[in-house]
């Protein structure tokens, strides 16, 4: 299990606890602060330009100040802003435990493309969107001078799950994030392209999400060799071997994400528990 089961979800899976949910833990005066600099349009652009340009002032640092100061920086986002990757089969549970669904545009394509793309999802226990919902139209209020209704996209769990699947044949990763951990609001679908979080993890060396509790795992004889899995994979986990014509699964890099399944006409790729995995149990 990883760091945050351990801490958060006493030995299971911390996103799948109620009480990472509670809107009780709204009442935090820290999390309404950092609430605060996502609805606020100026902030939030100051904020992912520091991150732009703290990620390229650390690469140029010397490896050993590199390596501390992103221990720091992780060890700092993992109380404030951390996310885990999580395949559809536990964004169902997810979806299960929650009671509202609200699609919202993705503020790191925003910054990225210039252009709303609605690949973000704020999840709640509460119904009509929740207390989480309330507080951030109440936000955009204060620094808009409105409420824009269509922002805010109210969806089944039905609808949210089928976009979720469209989001897999895009091969976006399923992510779930804390707003001052450990209390879980949103569940984002992401790319090495254009998030800020998976270029902090490939550009610039900074973990910024726990991997899957999972690892994926090809069975070779129903594998026929055609790639298109690999279309799909977002952290280069992905191989052909052409002695065998076969797939094969670098476990080292995979984050268990199952978005390859997607891809797959053969059903040949499986998820298994990261932790029966000699060389990924470690891995996070």
């Amino acid at each position: 299990m990883c760091e945050f089961c351990l801490k958060h979800g006493e030995g299971e899976k911390w996103y799948l606890q109620a009480r990472n949910y509670s809107e009780d833990l709204l009442s935090d005066l820290r999390r309404y602060k950092f609430l605060e600099k996502f609805a606020d349009p100026a902030a939030l652009e100051r904020e992912i330009a520091k991150a732009n340009t703290g990620f390229d002032r650390l690469g140029k640092l010397p490896w050993f100040l590199r390596t501390l100061f992103t221990r720091l920086i992780v060890g700092k986002m993992k109380k404030i802003h951390f996310g885990q990757v999580v395949p559809i089969e536990d964004v169902e549970q997810i979806f299960a435990l929650t009671n509202s669904v609200v699609r919202v545009a993705c503020v790191c394509r925003q910054s990225a493309l210039g252009a709303e793309k609605r690949y973000c999802y704020g999840i709640s226990i509460g119904p009509n969107g929740g207390k989480l919902l309330e507080i951030f139209q109440a936000l955009e209020e204060k620094f808009t001078g409105g409420v824009d209704d269509n922002r805010f996209e109210m969806l089944s769990r039905e609808e949210a799950l089928a976009a979720f699947r469209r989001h897999e044949q895009e091969g976006l990763c399923h992510t779930i994030w804390t707003f001052q951990t450990p209390f879980i609001g949103g569940i984002c679908n992401c790319d090495r392209v254009d998030c800020l979080a998976m270029r902090g993890i490939f550009t610039h060396d900074v973990p910024t999400m726990l991997r899957a509790e999972y690892i994926a795992e090809v069975a070779a004889d129903a594998c026929t060799g055609c790639r298109e899995c690999m279309r799909l994979c977002q952290f280069g986990a992905l191989g052909y071997s052409a002695a065998t014509g076969k797939m094969v699964v670098d476990q080292t890099r995979c984050y268990g994400c199952g978005v390859c399944r997607a891809g797959c006409p053969t059903n040949a790729i499986r998820l298994e528990d990261r932790a029966a995995s000699p060389v990924a149990a470690n891995l996070w």
